[in-house]
């Protein structure tokens, strides 16, 4: 095969989008927050999530080198997200291949810039490259699955003479079609990188996702929220910390109440906390308003 008969390789297929400066909303795409595609726990895991409901199936798989991407390797993701729908807003031409400095994905997300807190982005990284998703969502038929990784490939990228000019870094089709439909797509709080537990920003995301801003709130069955979780802990473990955290009231925006059910057993309640005065003052008038209910 000569030169100009080798398929192009996907760099040079897709144009390269420099990473917008300075700070503003940050966004998740909504099939990342719903479902298990991330390891809980900050120890290296192995063991695959498989997660099937209807006609939904999941199943996450990682390599004994670098373990299965966490929670909070999925900041890159949220950082990524963030940076094509403000492309978009701004009539910007984003793409999949994005480069930007250490330097903005770290302050993007809350995280330190020393030495170390590069060398461990560059470790996210790799578990996002090396984790692999196999998942029925968004394809056309139950029995099709899309096959992916989180980053097809990044690279570090210098100059002529060594200097480091950044990171490089693919998407997957799969998660960039997603961020670029605009109602896949919710506005986080910031607030969000400040947790520092696995199941507490899981529990976040999914109370964002199905809490929203509705004032009713919503609710699901501990047991349910623990396969939803993907989590290796024991269900009794897995309630345990649930409480924990709704004990604290951790999630940032949102209410939480645990009810308790002699047939159905626990069931975690969530609404929006109310933050506007003439909302609140309407609230304490009329406690048994739609809006005061879960």
């Amino acid at each position: 095969m000569t030169k100009s008969q080798r398929p192009a390789a996907e760099r040079d297929q897709l144009d390269l989008f420099r990473a917008l400066p300075g700070s503003f909303a940050a966004r998740d795409q909504q099939d990342l927050m719903a479902y298990p595609f991330f390891s809980l726990a900050k120890s290296p895991r192995l063991a695959p999530i498989d997660f099937r409901a209807g006609d939904i199936s999941i199943r996450v798989e990682a390599v004994p080198e670098h373990g299965m991407a966490t929670i909070w390797d999925a900041d890159v993701l949220i950082w990524a997200a963030s940076q094509i729908v403000e492309a978009r807003d701004r009539d910007l031409r984003p793409s999949r291949l994005m480069t930007a400095t250490p330097y903005e994905i770290l302050t993007f997300v809350g995280r330190g810039t020393s030495v170390r807190d590069y060398e461990r982005l560059k470790a996210a990284l790799d578990r996002l490259q090396s984790t692999t998703i196999a998942t029925t969502i968004r394809q056309p038929s139950e029995r099709r699955r899309h096959r992916f990784s989180w980053i097809n490939e990044w690279k570090e990228r210098a100059d002529g003479e060594g200097r480091p000019l950044g990171l490089e870094l693919i998407l997957p089709d799969w998660f960039y079609a997603g961020v670029m439909e605009g109602a896949l797509v919710l506005t986080i709080d910031r607030r969000y990188f400040a947790l520092t537990g696995g199941l507490e920003r899981w529990l976040y995301r999914l109370v964002r996702k199905h809490g929203g801003m509705q004032a009713a709130g919503w609710s699901f069955d501990v047991g349910y929220l623990h396969a939803k979780s993907g989590s290796l802990s024991a269900l009794k473990h897995f309630a345990y910390d649930l409480r924990d955290i709704v004990r604290r009231q951790a999630l940032p925006g949102y209410r939480l109440e645990i009810a308790r059910h002699s047939v159905r057993g626990e069931r975690l309640a969530f609404a929006p906390l109310v933050t506007d005065p003439l909302e609140r003052a309407a609230r304490r008038m009329f406690p048994d308003s739609d809006g005061d209910k879960l």
